[in-house]
């Protein structure tokens, strides 16, 4: 007979109820820092032959610096009691270069380590004093050894980050619209790389012409132009690239007799006339080249050679539009949870560091000009302020107002009992607006069995918006996908010339 108390005992662990918030946190921690310094590479500045190379970033214990000078190693208990920021430092290896007499880029200084900021520290995280502590450890540092941890502690107060459900990103989602009382097809991707997302569409208007449209785009631009623009010129290339169903193929064929270009020169040239508008030929050329590598399906890539792949996926977006309107697929149900994404702490966390550590190389590189304009011996201990980026990291966790735009995002844990603790725990909340109906978004979906609690949600406006994770969910995370594609080619599939 099966042993229910046994298996609850084995689940309902203080480490198995918030397990997402601190896995999420820990590769935050592991990964994401490393990420966002290695993303952002070398620090430029406007004096010639001279930048800032970051290397390592690493993060420390939780302390406190007293007043008479000295460290003393904080927990959780006492950030609580003294109404201070639980936080650890975050140290980073920065060594600036300057150009030599032949012009070859030399260091000025040695590679030191310089503290950063402070970055508050998730309770029972890699990071927390706490990790790793005896029941009786616990106790003696002043804690609950029932406590499931999860949270933040700023200024004395436990803030809780909420959960975030989203579309998922780098997925192509069909829907049917209406322009002007005809109905009309649309296919979008919420293209994602790094922290900036794109949303990219492309549709069949009433005149059944395909036109694309992306940010940096005024107005929407014929799918064939765009296409050309990246490098597929001919009208059989176009088409291979598109389908080889004989019913969409005549779509396309209208399409391509409706073209108002037919080489690329000419493409670029249409594209740059929208984008920078009344300026000179060269830069109009110049500055279309640079949209379309940036901010067109960043996801893909966004070097030069990355075009081919883009208009193909233009094209495969293209054949899904018009399959569409050919009634040979549906509609994608945006409630369905395969096409959700969960939002956890550590890619919050991840997307606020980001915008932190950009702002501080911004001013690092203010810093060290100032410096340079006074002849000042250049040294990374004077030209790093440390409180730029930490700022930058409490006040939208102390508030709740984050980066995106968002509001509510960290909230004040509810300490009303141990199961409203866990409850706010284990929220999750959904973007869309409480003014507005949304009924199919409110509605229960099949696809949330298992994952999302049936009956757990407020009444009123938040019905159906704000959820709860069920009892035994079990979270997984993504795969880069260069591994996969890797692990495909190893095997023999063809990648289709796809880059790895």
């Amino acid at each position: 007979m099966l042993d229910r108390r046994a298996l609850s005992d084995a689940y309902f662990t203080r480490e198995k109820l918030v397990k997402h918030h601190l896995n999420s946190f820990n590769g935050f921690l592991d990964k994401g820092l490393q990420r966002i310094v290695d993303d952002e590479g070398i620090i430029e500045t406007n004096i010639e032959g001279t930048y800032v190379k970051a290397g390592r970033i690493s993060v420390g214990h939780p302390e406190v610096k007293e007043a008479d000078g000295s460290k003393t190693r904080l927990t959780p208990n006492m950030a609580r009691l003294r109404n201070i920021k639980y936080s650890a430092p975050l140290q980073l290896e920065m060594q600036v270069y300057q150009s030599a007499e032949d012009g070859t880029p030399q260091a000025a200084t040695d590679m030191d380590v310089v503290e950063v900021g402070q970055l508050p520290v998730m309770v029972l995280s890699k990071a927390c004093n706490l990790h790793g502590l005896s029941k009786e450890e616990i106790i003696e540092a002043g804690e609950d050894p029932l406590d499931p941890g999860g949270y933040f502690i700023i200024n004395g107060a436990e803030r809780v980050i909420i959960t975030l459900e989203d579309l998922a990103p780098n997925k192509i989602f069909l829907e049917r619209a209406e322009q002007y009382g005809v109905a009309i097809e649309v296919a979008k991707v919420y293209s994602q790389r790094g922290g900036y997302r794109a949303l990219t569409m492309v549709e069949r208007n009433r005149k059944s012409i395909l036109e694309a449209s992306f940010p940096s785009l005024a107005n929407s631009i014929s799918l064939m132009t765009m296409v050309r623009a990246l490098g597929i010129e001919t009208d059989e290339d176009i088409v291979r690239a598109v389908s080889d169903n004989p019913e969409v193929v005549k779509f396309v064929l209208e399409n391509l007799e409706e073209a108002e270009v037919e080489t690329q020169e000419q493409a670029l040239s249409v594209l740059g006339n929208k984008v920078a508008t009344g300026q000179a030929k060269e830069y109009q050329i110049k500055r279309a080249n640079y949209v379309l590598d940036r901010y067109l399906l960043p996801h893909v890539g966004n070097e030069e050679q990355d075009r081919i792949p883009k208009a193909k996926y233009l094209c495969h977006m293209a054949e899904a539009v018009l399959e569409l309107a050919l009634d040979m697929r549906p509609e994608n149900d945006k409630d369905h949870y395969a096409n959700k994404r969960l939002r956890l702490s550590g890619d919050l966390m991840e997307e606020l560091f980001r915008v932190a550590y950009n702002r501080l190389t911004r001013d690092i590189k203010y810093q060290l000009e100032r410096a340079s304009m006074r002849n000042r011996e250049l040294t990374v201990n004077t030209i790093v302020r440390s409180d730029v980026l930490t700022e930058r990291l409490v006040h939208p966790l102390a508030t709740g107002n984050w980066v995106s735009g968002r509001t509510g995002v960290s909230q004040l844990l509810d300490r009303t009992s141990y199961l409203s603790t866990l409850s706010h725990l284990r929220r999750v909340i959904s973007p869309l607006s409480r003014a507005q109906s949304h009924f199919e978004a409110r509605d229960l979906h099949p696809t949330q069995w298992g994952r999302l609690c049936p009956s757990e949600t407020p009444e009123g406006p938040n019905c159906g918006l704000v959820k709860n994770l069920a009892q035994m969910v079990e979270l997984s995370t993504g795969t880069d996908h260069k591994k996969v594609m890797s692990m495909l080619s190893k095997a023999g599939m063809d990648m289709g010339g796809a880059a790895l």
